[in-house]
């Protein structure tokens, strides 16, 4: 092999190796861009284009969750203190409500206040949820009354995340590191992506 073939070849690899892949899991133009039309944790009718112009997070759950919710925004609270102070406060974190029979505005209010101010507290009515989680190929459902009549909700742990464009760009699972978490999402301020 020439040494001119050699130094091109090691020059394109050396550019190859450079290139940086997301360490959560990269979904881009997998799912359509973010869309809704739900009811905020204030009581204010609200689109995603409210939310347009900041990366944004999208978790579904609900406030009488015993753990993967409270887990994965206490998991989500700690990544985005790992981010400078202007990057934290340019992120929001979309939590939906898919159980709005108990959780009214103020009962997402006071839920989302203990994890940050970039969490905000979403629901709407079981049209406008099934619209959303079909859109994200996600599922909820409601388990059996007991005599007290508490019930639990099964739904997903993926949280999606939207670059400023509305975009879908990441798929985040509780497996994923949070230093990883938020490496991607120093990323994604970084390429505006």
């Amino acid at each position: 092999m020439s040494k001119r073939l050699f130094l091109m070849l090691s020059v394109l690899f050396m550019a190859g190796c450079g290139e940086q892949s997301w360490q959560t899991t990269d979904i881009s133009g997998a799912m359509p861009e973010l869309k809704f039309d739900l009811t905020d944790e204030n009581g204010r009718t609200v689109s995603a284009d409210d939310y347009r112009g900041k990366p944004t997070l999208l978790f579904f759950g609900f406030t009488n969750c015993p753990d993967v919710c409270p887990t994965t925004l206490a998991q989500l609270a700690s990544a985005s203190q790992q981010l400078d102070e202007e990057l934290r406060e340019d992120l929001q974190v979309l939590f939906v409500s898919v159980d709005p029979e108990r959780d009214s505005p103020q009962t997402l209010r006071r839920y989302t206040d203990v994890f940050g101010p970039q969490f905000i507290g979403l629901t709407g009515d079981k049209a406008a949820l099934d619209a959303l989680t079909r859109r994200y190929s996600t599922t909820y459902s409601y388990g059996e009354e007991d005599q007290s009549g508490n019930y639990d909700v099964s739904h997903s742990g993926a949280v999606f995340v939207f670059n400023r464009h509305g975009d879908v760009r990441l798929l985040i699972r509780a497996t994923d590191p949070m230093d990883a978490v938020a490496a991607d999402l120093r990323r994604l301020f970084k390429d505006g992506a």
